[in-house]
């Protein structure tokens, strides 16, 4: 029997993250036992786990058996939490009515896509950016259109690019802040000239801010729904609140488009994992906030020391990341001491030659990808130290 697969499906690259995870994680168990096991620095994945107190809720709501459907919005509980935590945190007022919690922030893109992306629409994205987000507007018979960045735009939309290639299928924008893969953010007063543009041309201002609870730099860090109701923004219980394996995460949407999201969501998912709900309630109790804290510290205190060991091994870093855990490198010395073409293969010879995990720019756009690996430092310090020796070693190869 042959299958005939949709010309949507054909459409969706594969996630070359995972692909080259795979790869990992195959060379890692061929050389188990020996004296060098794989240095993992290629998943966007905290090496924390949920707080004591999400892991007791969690506990709490099996053995009480609160496992039964939710609303597909989610718990109106966690709903008010998330809205507490946006005026304590960020000083912005966000009703729990405009809050849908959703099944991972993967989920939350894909019903804003189904919601408001018609066949044939464009949504201009950065190049570099996260893969799987122009792969949600192709999934609704969208069009991404990538337009490259530098690092004079520290990897994301100006408002002069918007308004350039703002064209008659363009339907909005979609931007992450802070950004997989660069860990840079967008400016504040820049990120309010794009939506005026947006809004003046009657698009969508459609922003990833999975990472915000993780900025470093008092310059930015600031939620995109300040500058209006009409902002809609995606968030996420894994990173910040290292939940990554849970899947559960929302969105703030303008109230109209509340219903909408709810009529798909019954369809599509139900309602979120209700235990995971339940385990979430308890990110927002003072203890835990206070535990996330110390690991954004953490966090920085690892971006802090790396960046200027991948400097010093010819490793460029042309903009340090104020926020996540991502460090977007230029390899090109690299791939030329190693004679391979490009950060794909370099990633494998990296793998191959030292143990060493990294993820080439192939997945993030076609904007000189190929000069650019992604260092997670989600890691250990000793994790990033193993590393950084390894590298070192591999560097004086070809001094």
């Amino acid at each position: 029997m042959t299958l005939r697969i949709s010309r949507r499906a054909e459409r969706i690259e594969p996630f070359y993250v995972l692909e080259v995870a795979k790869a990992a994680a195959a060379i890692a168990q061929e050389s188990r036992g020996g004296d060098r096991p794989m240095v993992f620095l290629n998943i966007g994945e905290p090496d924390f786990t949920a707080p004591p107190l999400v892991r007791q809720a969690a506990e709490r709501a099996l053995r009480d058996g609160a496992t039964q459907y939710t609303e597909a919005l989610g718990l109106w509980a966690l709903r008010e939490r998330i809205s507490g935590w946006y005026a304590t945190r960020f000083g912005v007022e966000v009703p729990a009515s405009r809050i849908v919690v959703t099944a991972g922030a993967s989920a939350a893109l894909q019903l804003a896509c189904l919601a408001l992306v018609d066949v044939g629409d464009e949504i201009l994205m950065p190049d570099p950016s996260y893969p799987c987000n122009r792969h949600f507007v192709s999934a609704a018979e969208g069009t991404a259109v990538l337009l490259p960045t530098t690092a004079a735009e520290r990897f994301q939309l100006s408002a002069d690019k918007v308004r350039a290639n703002w064209g008659p299928r363009t339907r909005g924008v979609l931007l992450a802040s802070p950004s997989n893969p660069t860990g840079t953010s967008i400016a504040p007063d820049e990120l309010a000239r794009i939506h005026a543009i947006v809004r003046e041309r009657g698009g969508i201002t459609l922003l990833d801010e999975i990472y915000l609870g993780l900025s470093h730099d008092e310059a930015f860090g600031h939620t995109g729904l300040a500058l209006g109701d009409d902002v809609i923004s995606i968030n996420s219980f894994s990173k910040y609140f290292s939940m990554t394996g849970w899947r559960l995460g929302w969105m703030v949407a303008p109230l109209a488009l509340v219903p909408v999201l709810e009529r798909l969501a019954q369809n599509l998912f139900i309602c979120p994992s209700t235990i995971a709900q339940h385990a979430a309630l308890a990110c927002f109790e003072d203890d835990s906030l206070a535990e996330y804290e110390r690991r954004r510290a953490q966090f920085k205190a690892r971006r802090d020391w790396f960046i200027p060991q991948l400097r010093a091994l010819d490793l460029h870093v042309p903009v340090v990341p104020d926020g996540a855990f991502y460090v977007w490198a230029d390899c090109s010395r690299w791939c030329q001491g190693l004679n391979v073409p490009g950060s794909w293969e370099l990633a494998f010879e990296l793998m191959r030659k030292v143990h060493v995990a990294v993820t080439p720019g192939r997945d993030f756009g076609n904007a000189d990808t190929q000069a650019y690996i992604r260092f997670s430092t989600a890691s250990a310090m000793d994790q990033l130290a193993e590393s950084v020796e390894r590298l070192r070693e591999l560097r004086a190869t070809f001094a």
